[in-house]
């Protein structure tokens, strides 16, 4: 009977044991991957990102990346990771062994599903077609190439080393492959107006893209362009601009700066705006875990992570998922931090519908104005 009494302890003890390996190591939520690598060739005159014009120790960036891996890993689990997302910086840049490395040590230590998104940026002149083939065979789904325009003259004042030509031949490259190309431009520079968002627009449209992202041009201190005088765009005509776009653009606005066909969405970004859980890794990289009921502010290359209190990420999760046309879903939390007389009152700019909120297309115009008013 004693014998009998110390086994089922011991089957209970080892029962509570594997529930609580479970609990921490079973029950964290899927998590998207950010890898930040922080390498061009040289800075362009608007990037205030964290990014180096310098040549990379490779091996020493990838033991980094790998060994952030792993702490997630040990704080997580096995936790499922829908999107993989490589930006800089010049991710093209990186070796292909590299990249090859980084991707079987994250399918070591985390579940990747067959359909795993994994999106890798790059800038034209930096990737021939025999290295994205290698790519493409090491996992890359999705190309994201920073074109910025097609003018040769706008190209120059902002920096860039390459030319029009360069980019349409990777953009068309790329598009015969079996991935989904995306392309950034953008617009507002000195002396831009509607004309020059329409004839942009017809050379998306003639290429063919399926996804476009358009960014006005903010002029950030510590830039180049932020110790000139520039004669920007005034903002009724940023705004008669921004309007052009979604007017000749071939490809409906899914988010404030980005136009795609339904199957050509970034999901990645798709699901920050969402509110779900990233890891960044590398420095320069930023997150929001969650993890034991508990979000978490993160960033790469150090490894630190504090808490970050419910109100607070309710009102991150409000500022992402309010840039998106489809909105945010009203839970709990965000149900909290919300004027609803404020709402109520201003109909024409943000509405709630079947328990989504979104805002109008007039709200999209004076969007960061908008969040601080619905805020309470």
């Amino acid at each position: 009977m004693k014998q009998f009494r110390y086994s089922l302890q011991l089957k209970n003890d080892l029962l509570d044991f594997f529930i609580l390996l479970f609990n921490i190591h079973g029950m964290n939520s899927p998590h998207n991957l950010y890898i930040h690598v922080p390498f061009c060739i040289s800075k362009c005159n608007y990037c205030a990102f964290f990014s180096r014009a310098i040549a990379p120790d490779w091996e020493y960036y990838q033991n980094q990346i790998l060994h952030e891996v792993d702490f997630w890993h040990d704080k997580l689990g096995r936790i499922d990771v829908p999107t993989i997302f490589f930006g800089g910086g010049t991710p093209s840049l990186m070796p292909v062994e590299t990249f090859n490395n980084i991707i079987n040590h994250i399918s070591s230590r985390f579940d990747l599903s067959d359909c795993v998104e994994i999106t890798l940026e790059s800038n034209p002149g930096t990737l021939d077609e025999k290295k994205l083939d290698d790519f493409i065979a090491c996992g890359v789904s999705r190309l994201s190439v920073g074109a910025q325009s097609f003018d040769d003259n706008e190209l120059n004042f902002l920096g860039r080393r390459h030319d029009a030509k360069t980019a349409i031949k990777l953009l068309d490259t790329a598009m015969q492959k079996n991935i989904r190309v995306s392309a950034d431009f953008i617009y507002g520079l000195p002396g831009h107006n509607v004309q020059n968002i329409i004839s942009l627009c017809d050379q998306i449209n003639k290429i063919g893209l399926q996804h476009a992202s358009l960014y006005e041009l903010t002029i950030e201190k510590n830039t180049p362009f932020g110790q000139m005088n520039l004669n920007m765009p005034a903002n009724d005509a940023m705004a008669d601009m921004y309007l052009a776009i979604q007017d000749n653009i071939k490809l409906p606005r899914y988010e404030v700066s980005n136009y795609a066909t339904p199957e050509h969405i970034c999901r990645h970004n798709q699901n920050i705006w969402d509110g779900a859980p990233y890891i960044g890794l590398g420095h320069g990289a930023r997150g929001r875990v969650f993890m034991d009921n508990t979000w978490f502010e993160q960033s790469g290359g150090d490894i630190k992570y504090s808490k970050i209190d419910n109100k607070t990420r309710a009102i991150e999760k409000l500022m992402t998922g309010l840039r998106t046309m489809r909105g945010m879903i009203i839970d709990d939390a965000i149900k909290n931090v919300l004027d609803f007389d404020f709402i109520n009152a201003h109909n024409d700019l943000v509405k709630i519908e079947h328990n989504v909120i979104r805002a109008t297309d007039t709200g999209i115009l004076i969007l960061d104005d908008l969040l601080v008013d619905i805020l309470r």
